[in-house]
């Protein structure tokens, strides 16, 4: 798989992660947001780590100079679901702050090393997301 996008979605939802949860060395989920604008239902192939029990995120866009759409529509609504590997979830969505923030940071660079990189192109903070399993439907 060359490429995170719509076909790497289907890939992965049809397989079971068998096909999409690891991408270039890197392990994925797929994040299920609600659009902030039309309410659809949006779904995005990301580079995950793990912290315990929680999943996390990187809005990166390798280092555009705005957020990604999935960004923004959990900050909107934090409510989503994931998918890791079969399983699949719902989740609450917070952005790490702070400390908490630098040490979720390193953790993500040590999964995704160009995260650093991607952090040189853009003035922008970029932002690390926090998944935590959560008992919505």
């Amino acid at each position: 798989m060359t490429l995170i996008g719509d076909e790497h979605v289907r890939q992965y939802e049809e397989t079971g992660g068998e096909i999409g949860y690891l991408w270039n060395g890197a392990s994925c989920l797929v994040l299920s947001t609600t659009g902030r604008k039309s309410g659809a239902i949006r779904k995005s192939a990301l580079i995950c780590g793990f912290d315990d029990n929680a999943c996390i995120i990187v809005g990166s866009m390798g280092g555009a100079p705005t957020h990604p759409a999935w960004y923004l529509n959990l900050v909107a609504n934090p409510s989503v679901t994931i998918q890791v590997k079969t399983d699949r979830f719902p989740a609450l969505a917070r952005v790490a702050e702070g400390s908490e923030r630098e040490r979720l940071w390193r953790l993500m660079c040590d999964v995704w090393p160009a995260y650093d990189t991607y952090q040189s192109r853009t003035e922008r903070v970029i932002p690390v997301v926090i998944l935590e399993r959560s008992d919505h439907e």
